[in-house]
């Protein structure tokens, strides 16, 4: 007898079309989707012509959430687990659940990477840096450890790339300008989505350029940091 699958499927991080071929079949395999947000995964379904039943799995789900699919799993259900957007599991959550999973059911059960879309892997491919090595933060803290994440940026010499929001980008920047004021940076804005943009500069052309430009200050960001005396792209 075959065993359960938990598959974890990455959806666009943008643009519907980059969902892939084996991503559409296996969301429509399936007996029942765990996703971030049940209307965002709603409207990925409805583009598709997929119906499935969906339950919530989000980065504050508490364990008997895990319980639940876990027992679900157990009754043979193959399960699919998706974000609103990306790879679950990187910087969004997913990641707990299979942790749980790996313990409490072992070798019972196939977890199956479904891949595709990843914002930071995007915005690294048009980025013009070296990517054989580097470093991802995923998001900063917001209070709490904030300084000494950028401290570490500062002290990290290969190619490093992190998430920011709306609200903070302008305050990472001035950190960035503050830690490696000589470094350049490739800033990925909305990527795939129809306003995308690409920046690039020293953290003081940046921060010059979304400061003049509040209306650019919006949306998800990815920020490419250089290596150490690379030249400029």
């Amino acid at each position: 007898m075959d065993k359960p699958t938990l598959n974890i499927v990455a959806t666009p991080i943008g643009n519907l079309s980059d969902i892939t071929f084996r991503a559409l079949e296996t969301l429509k395999n399936i007996d029942i989707i765990a996703c971030e947000d049940t209307r965002v995964t709603r409207k990925l379904l409805n583009h598709y012509q997929i119906s499935k039943p969906m339950l919530s799995l989000h980065q504050h789900s508490a364990e008997k959430r895990f319980e639940e699919i876990a027992l679900l799993l157990k009754e043979g259900k193959n399960i699919a687990v998706v974000t609103d957007a990306g790879t679950p599991g990187i910087s969004d959550p997913g990641g707990r659940l299979v942790e749980y999973i790996v313990q409490d059911l072992g070798d019972q059960v196939a977890i199956i990477p479904i891949p595709g879309a990843t914002a930071f892997v995007a915005a690294l491919s048009v980025s013009g840096f070296p990517t054989d090595e580097f470093v991802f933060l995923g998001f900063p803290p917001h209070k709490k450890g904030r300084q000494t994440f950028f401290k570490k940026i500062g002290e990290t010499e290969t190619v490093v790339v992190f998430y920011e929001s709306t609200h903070r980008i302008l305050k990472a920047l001035a950190s960035l300008k503050e830690v490696c004021p000589e470094r350049h940076l490739v800033i990925c804005r909305e990527l795939t989505k129809i306003y995308e943009e690409t920046v690039r500069g020293t953290p003081e052309d940046t921060l010059k350029y979304y400061e003049s430009h509040p209306d650019k200050v919006r949306g998800e960001f990815v920020v490419v940091v250089g290596p150490v005396s690379k030249t400029r792209v």
